[in-house]
């Protein structure tokens, strides 16, 4: 395994995770966020603090960006003080999720300065960040990748080569992103609906579990976050959006219909635009909670108090 310095931008739920394990690994660093204490933990077990891309890729042959929308990936890439203007610069890796389109226009950007770029999207959430249990769809040069290989171990459990050409890793991560949220909107619809008519929410997820319509949601988010009311370590509401939206403009501009993906669309949309855009998804079961007037995790009596 390499132990030469390695860049990383983003330190936010995701990334603060994903830079620290690669801290433990023994690997030394070179962070950068927008937002200074978002770097403060990465620094206090020894990494460099660096105040612009553009100063990350003069030390750091590869760099790795975990960030929130396409526009700041193309700023922190390409801007004016971006990682293109570095000079130590190799091997760009996008842990984003960005879209398809954004990360060709990334790739020919960068490859203008003989720069190699990954675009390895992520899958698995806080935990899985935090444990190094991610799903990791990568697409760009098989030698590259090969060689950033022993980086990226360190960050997923499951590294999935797509192809050589830019952007099929965001298409995977897009199919993907959409599944997940549909299983949540779809399993919070249901829940509420078991709930209401008298089901104890807890059989309703054995019986699910066991049975075909289990999902990630069922699995995972509603025993351990919507049961017990944490709401907590899932993917912001206004990133699921982001993320669904980007699903469907590609679909769009391939000439795929996705019935199903507007109407999750739609319902985000709202979610957001009743305020709870920085909330955690799973907690978009809440507005279903509020319409029906039940609340999932409580006994099954038809009233909030």
């Amino acid at each position: 395994m390499t132990k030469s310095p390695i860049g990383f931008i983003g330190l936010g739920d995701m990334g603060g995770p994903m830079a620290l394990r690669l801290l433990d690994a023994g690997h030394a660093l070179a962070v950068c966020d927008a937002r200074e204490e978002a770097t403060a933990t990465a620094v206090a077990k020894g990494a460099q603090r660096a105040d612009t891309p553009a100063e990350v890729s003069n030390r750091c042959e590869t760099v790795l960006v975990s960030l929130p929308t396409p526009d700041v990936v193309r700023a922190v890439a390409l801007g004016p003080d971006g990682l293109v203007q570095g000079t130590a610069l190799r091997t760009y890796i996008d842990l984003s999720t960005t879209g398809a389109v954004m990360a060709k226009t990334i790739a020919a950007g960068l490859g203008e300065k003989d720069i190699a770029t990954l675009d390895s999207p992520v899958s698995g959430g806080i935990l899985g960040a935090e444990s190094g249990k991610l799903s990791l769809m990568v697409s760009g040069p098989e030698t590259v990748f090969e060689t950033v290989r022993p980086i990226l171990e360190v960050i997923g459990n499951n590294l999935f080569y797509i192809g050589a050409e830019a952007g099929l890793g965001q298409t995977m991560k897009l199919a993907n992103n959409f599944l997940s949220a549909t299983n949540n909107i779809a399993a919070a619809e249901a829940m509420v609906m078991g709930v209401k008519g008298g089901l104890d929410p807890n059989v309703m997820l054995d019986v699910i579990n066991a049975s075909s319509g289990r999902n990630s949601a069922t699995m995972d988010k509603f025993p351990r976050a919507v049961v017990t009311r944490t709401f907590e370590k899932t993917m912001k509401q206004k990133l699921l959006y982001k993320d669904v939206r980007l699903c469907l403009e590609e679909a769009e501009a391939l000439g795929c219909p996705m019935w199903l993906g507007s109407a999750v669309r739609q319902f985000l949309a709202y979610a957001i635009s009743q305020g709870t855009g920085d909330d955690t998804s799973v907690a978009l079961i809440k507005h279903m909670e509020r319409w029906a007037d039940i609340e999932v995790g409580s006994a099954p009596t038809g009233d909030n108090d």
